[in-house]
């Protein structure tokens, strides 16, 4: 299944491939301030429908994950790195994915805070 997304003001539009079958919520310092639902999927799965220089991109901590947001509206519709076996990931936030119902998607829990 194909599912459209984008930021509030509609600056980064974005199609994604796959079944949402669960999110995760993270509480590590960033995560948590975000409110962010993450879908995790393979980095080819998401298809940007805006220039990609209309994303602005922040890294923290190790700087590993690229978390890319709107330098207008400042949603975060999703963020970019490489899981434990080097494939490249998107983590797609499923807040900002359009027509889901989100009470449907069981949510895990994450510590972030200790990882």
């Amino acid at each position: 299944m194909t599912h459209q997304g984008s930021c509030h003001c509609g600056r980064i539009r974005f199609s994604v491939d796959g079944d949402i079958d669960s999110a995760l919520a993270c509480n590590c310092s960033m995560c948590q301030r975000r409110g962010s639902l993450l879908w995790f999927v393979p980095r080819e799965a998401l298809r940007l429908q805006t220039p990609d220089e209309d994303a602005a991109t922040y890294t923290f901590n190790q700087h590993v994950i690229r978390h890319r947001f709107c330098p207008v509206c400042g949603i975060h519709p999703f963020g970019e790195g490489t899981d434990p076996k080097g494939r490249a990931m998107a983590a797609i936030n499923i807040r900002c994915v359009e027509d889901i119902d989100l009470a449907a998607v069981p949510v895990t829990h994450y510590d972030g805070r200790a990882s």
